[in-house]
């Protein structure tokens, strides 16, 4: 595979195509109007299969959307902030790759996800997992997404411990955030990922289409050989979020013979004592949270350069440009960025981003 990286600006309404860092390409398409159609066609021209497409929106468009998209297979999923239930269309995202053939899993007679494999490890996407019953508790949701994730897992070679990543969006998240991590925790210890490796996350308010307390995307590597390590890395800048009792890693670290990756959770603005910093102050927010990043970075040998993915999470779009003036100010290249109206963990905290960067050996 050729070693290409392509960067582009990344705005609101903007079709988004990062497709994994091993396939070696990161694409981005803007567009005002057919976002949906322009990444398509994006993937179709580099021979890509998208794992996982995400679409952050208002409910307003999913009706229709669903009627373009219907029987088509493709694997969405469709989130809209706690702030914006009939807000508008904001961006698209998708991650996919090019050069392997992915092989589709199935739960209870559901698509919902791929396996793919190269020279050097095994791959697990799963996207879009639901509870089993949308009628149970929200702590009952929650433990059910994680075991649906872990017996899809089991019924494809995986264990939940091989899991390196986690997205998971849960419906008015700042009603109900401390008891969503007890049940995490509870189940990483009777899986044994506290005797592993913690995997790193992104845990937003966002809401979907169809009544769940819960949605979860997971990302599971499985190496085969030595040659390939996967290991957690600190925040130079934030305590272990372990420390407050919410199970995550700030960022983990994949090394392959080719490349790096860096896979950095989502972050906000918190002090090494877990407390929110500038409660009042979205700037300040904003800043305090690249500096973190920013430090993550440069303590893996990386800089603002090799950023290829990244969504951003906004309790208020009006703040958008604040970011934009920063990110210039920063010299912050204009990497595939998708951005998101969410309600991030705590009440005073209005930005969250995550990214992932890569450098080549």
């Amino acid at each position: 595979m050729s070693k290409r990286i392509l960067r582009t600006g990344c705005d609101a309404d903007t079709a988004t195509l990062c497709l994994a860092s091993h396939a070696e390409h990161c694409i981005t398409v803007q567009s005002g109007q057919d976002m949906n159609g322009l990444l398509r066609k994006t993937a179709e021209e580099f021979g890509a299969t998208i794992l996982s497409q995400f679409v952050f929106a208002g409910t307003r468009h999913y009706a229709e959307f669903s009627a373009a998209t219907e029987n088509a297979g493709w694997p969405v999923v469709w989130l809209q902030g706690d702030a914006c239930k009939d807000g508008d269309s904001y961006s698209m995202q998708a991650v996919a790759v090019s050069g392997v053939t992915p092989r589709p899993v199935k739960f209870a007679g559901r698509n919902i996800g791929f396996i793919y494999e190269d020279s050097t490890a095994r791959y697990c996407r799963l996207y879009g997992i639901q509870p089993a019953d949308l009628s149970a508790s929200r702590t009952e949701q929650t433990l059910s997404v994680f075991q649906t994730a872990e017996t899809a897992l089991k019924e494809n070679g995986f264990c939940f411990t091989d899991t390196v990543r986690t997205w998971i969006y849960l419906d008015r998240l700042l009603d109900w955030y401390a008891d969503f991590n007890r049940v995490r925790t509870g189940f990483f210890e009777k899986t044994g990922v506290f005797n592993r490796m913690v995997p790193a996350s992104t845990g937003i308010g966002a809401g979907n289409p169809f009544g769940a307390a819960i949605v979860m995307d997971v990302f599971a590597v499985q190496p085969r050989t030595d040659a390939v390590k996967i290991f957690t890395v600190d925040s130079p800048l934030q305590n272990p979020a372990l420390d407050y009792k919410s199970s995550f890693s700030r960022a983990v670290e994949l090394d392959f013979p080719t490349h790096r990756t860096l896979l950095v959770s989502g972050t906000a603005s918190i002090d090494p004592q877990g407390k929110t910093v500038h409660q009042n102050d979205v700037e300040k927010q904003i800043r305090l949270t690249m500096d973190v990043v920013k430090a993550l970075l440069v303590s893996r040998g990386m800089d603002w350069t090799d950023l290829f993915r990244g969504i951003a999470y906004f309790k208020d779009m009006a703040d958008l440009p604040v970011y934009r003036c920063i990110a210039q100010e920063l010299g912050i290249p204009r990497f595939p960025l998708a951005v998101s109206h969410a309600d991030v963990c705590r009440d005073d905290l209005f930005f969250e981003i995550e990214v992932d960067a890569v450098r080549f050996c």
